[in-house]
């Protein structure tokens, strides 16, 4: 069920939510936290959708704020909202929240009446995210805060902006598509022969800040020189392309060739092919949502990892 409220006001937004479930006996209960999502007009429909089905994990409210930063000063203050309900909402309610002018200046006061009580609260910037997540209007009331770096005109530029910016609570979609990757890296190491790693190349698409990411992890990880390549972007060549290891025994090297499984080589073993996809938006909300504690690992590669990384670039560009 969608309700459609024009030209409308926050305190009649809650009346109206509270009007259905009395109505229709939709209830809040089990509703585990509240996610706000920040997005600019024309992309609320992507967020709502990965939203409704990371609900069924995690049952919750949705309220997207909608407003375009540009706008000129002169448009009237105006607010008009949408409550969707059942089936249009997965397990969720969602309330979204389109405004304009003067309304759209002030994004905490639009939302802080719309909260789920005694509930975390996480603020997820699908696309532009603020130069500072923690200190945004919207990052303030947040336990957590997600962004994407992978959405912005200049992704490593982004993510090395987020470094600086970094803040306990913050995380970003480029360290959540990494984690099968991790995952599989850390299955082949601990396996035998346990030799350290003596040297790490990693390579990928110029648009994915992961691989640079997992290259700063690999580097905080193994304590090994690690170098990274960033591609043009062409058929099937986004995201991740692969990583290889060095060691005395022979190397390590993990390659997506073919979009969605990876060829996994090294010395004494038989090629394997393995299910490497990519992961969906969807995916990465529900993981994020998993917990609600600051990931100490994240911030650990953001800032400490990327540091090693442009050190080793400068001692590079020197020798």
């Amino acid at each position: 069920m969608i309700v459609d409220l024009p030209d409308t006001t926050t305190s009649q937004v809650s009346k109206t939510l509270v009007k259905i479930r009395e109505e229709g006996g939709v209830v809040a209960l089990g509703r585990v936290l509240t996610l706000v999502i920040a997005t600019a007009p024309g992309g609320e429909e992507e967020a709502i959708e990965a939203a409704n089905d990371a609900s069924r994990e995690h049952p919750m409210r949705v309220i997207v704020v909608s407003s375009d930063p540009h706008e000129s000063a002169e448009v009237p203050a105006r607010l008009d909202a949408e409550i969707r309900v059942g089936g249009d909402a997965g397990a969720s309610e969602v309330i979204v929240l389109r405004a304009c002018g003067d309304a759209a200046r002030d994004e905490e006061s639009l939302v802080m009446g719309l909260l789920l009580p005694d509930a975390p609260v996480v603020t997820w910037w699908p696309g532009a995210a603020p130069a500072v997540p923690r200190d945004a209007p919207l990052g303030r009331i947040a336990h957590r805060r997600i962004t994407d770096a992978s959405t912005q005109p200049d992704p490593q530029g982004a993510l090395h902006a987020l470094a600086k910016s970094y803040r306990p609570g913050d995380a970003d979609f480029a360290w959540t598509r990494l984690t099968l990757w991790r995952a599989q890296l850390a299955a082949v190491l601990d396996q035998p022969p346990y030799e350290p790693i003596t040297a790490v190349r990693v390579t990928g698409a110029i648009d994915s800040p992961s691989t640079t990411l997992l290259a700063a992890w690999l580097r905080l990880q193994l304590d090994a020189p690690t170098s990274y390549e960033l591609t043009g972007v062409e058929a099937g060549s986004h995201g991740i392309h692969g990583v290889l290891m060095e060691r005395a025994s022979g190397d390590v090297e993990l390659v997506r060739d073919v979009p969605g499984v990876a060829t996994l080589r090294q010395p004494g073993q038989p090629v394997h092919d393995l299910a490497l996809p990519r992961r969906s938006l969807r995916d990465c909300l529900a993981d994020e949502l998993r917990r609600l504690d600051p990931d100490e690992l994240y911030g650990e590669v953001i800032t400490s990892g990327l540091s090693l990384l442009a050190n080793a670039e400068v001692e590079g560009a020197h020798a």
